[in-house]
């Protein structure tokens, strides 16, 4: 398992999110956490629909009005807490959790090796 300082709570947005990677070369993990209030949640950057990333631009997961996490590409839309798809071609499907926490004020994520 890899654990991964992502940043500061403080330093994303309320509510927000930020990318991380986890491994080198070409196919590194690709991740993002989303900051809502004190809760922190962490996924697999990968649209359920198609498999590619869910953003177009870096650090930009969230609906105009930071309710939802959506795929750029398709308009999926996923609940921030759990990650279901509620809306869109992949509905009923689920992002990939990843582990995450907050400890002295920094997000931390464990992804497998």
């Amino acid at each position: 398992m890899n654990e991964v300082r992502v940043g500061a709570l403080a330093e994303i947005d309320d509510p927000g999110c930020r990318e991380f990677t986890v491994g080198d070369g070409d196919w590194p993990f690709r991740g993002f956490v989303v900051r809502r209030g004190a809760a922190v949640y962490a996924y697999e950057n990968y649209c359920m629909h198609v498999g590619h990333p869910l953003n177009w631009v870096p650090g930009k997961f969230l609906t105009g009005d930071n309710t939802a996490i959506v795929c750029a590409s398709h308009g999926a839309l996923y609940a921030i807490d759990t990650g279901e798809c509620f809306s869109g071609p992949c509905k009923g499907d689920s992002l990939r959790r990843v582990a995450c926490e907050v400890r002295n004020g920094d997000v931390w994520v464990t992804v497998a090796a």
